[in-house]
């Protein structure tokens, strides 16, 4: 099994490096990934070398392809949202700029910390007013509070591979249950659960052997593809389908 792993977490690394397009733009590296924003083009980061290391830049595309689409960041909440989730990924925010500084030692980590960052940012905050009414891993946070289930949010974990992968809640162990590990996924797609699917393959090595990961899926806006289920379900990924969300708490609580 641990080689059957260790070959889709190869095969997952060959594909991004096959995926991804370098090219120069006035002495500035520009980096076209295959990973895909809400609009279904492909995320672009920049690379320029500063006085004893390598800024990395998303040149202020995301925050302002969000204000742009009714979403501000001008509650409290907001705010802490996004910066927990640059703290997560130890990514700086200047001006509208998600901005990440690196050295040739750790370029690769920092890389996919950025990459990261973008995606959940906007996934957590596809939110103008017609499109969605709450903030869904704030949602999910409450549902767990609500039913009074145990969990820490906002975790990190380093997988087999280096790379850190981020998770919303960890529900510890108890007497009856193993560790649980939920990621909330507004936009349920191939992209997001293939995302999941590499975290997990790649950190449950690293976690007690019954550990289970659940992907947490928003059903509300827009019904899930069952072939996106059954994915999950060939990596012993757990689905959390929202509307039903009530029926999960006996497992999650106890």
């Amino acid at each position: 099994m641990i080689k059957y792993c260790q070959d889709l977490v190869n095969a997952y690394i060959e594909w991004l490096r096959e995926k991804i397009n370098v090219e120069d733009i006035n002495g500035i590296c520009e980096i076209t990934t295959p990973f895909l924003d809400r609009h279904n083009d492909h995320l672009r980061i920049y690379v320029k070398k500063s006085d004893g290391g390598i800024i990395l830049t998303d040149d202020g595309y995301t925050i302002a392809d969000l204000k742009l689409s009714g979403c501000e960041f001008t509650t409290e909440k907001r705010k802490q949202m996004l910066h927990s989730i640059l703290n997560g990924f130890g990514v700086r925010l200047m001006e509208d700029e998600l901005v990440v500084k690196a050295r040739p030692d750790n370029f690769p980590q920092k890389k996919h910390n950025l990459i990261q960052a973008i995606l959940s940012i906007n996934d957590l905050f596809v939110m103008a007013a017609p499109m969605v009414a709450s903030i869904f891993r704030e949602d999910v946070e409450k549902y767990l509070k609500l039913n009074e289930i145990r969990f820490t949010p906002s975790v990190n974990f380093t997988g087999r591979s280096g790379f850190m992968h981020f998770f919303d809640f960890v529900i510890p162990a108890s007497k009856t249950k193993p560790e649980r590990i939920l990621r909330a996924i507004n936009r349920p797609n191939r992209q997001n659960i293939t995302s999941l699917i590499f975290s997990w393959t790649d950190t449950k090595e690293v976690r007690a052997s019954d550990s289970t990961a659940y992907g947490v899926l928003n059903d509300i806006v827009q019904p899930i593809n069952p072939d996106l289920i059954s994915a999950l379900e060939r990596y012993n990924i757990k689905s959390l389908i929202w509307s039903r969300r009530d029926d999960y708490v006996e497992e999650l609580a106890l």
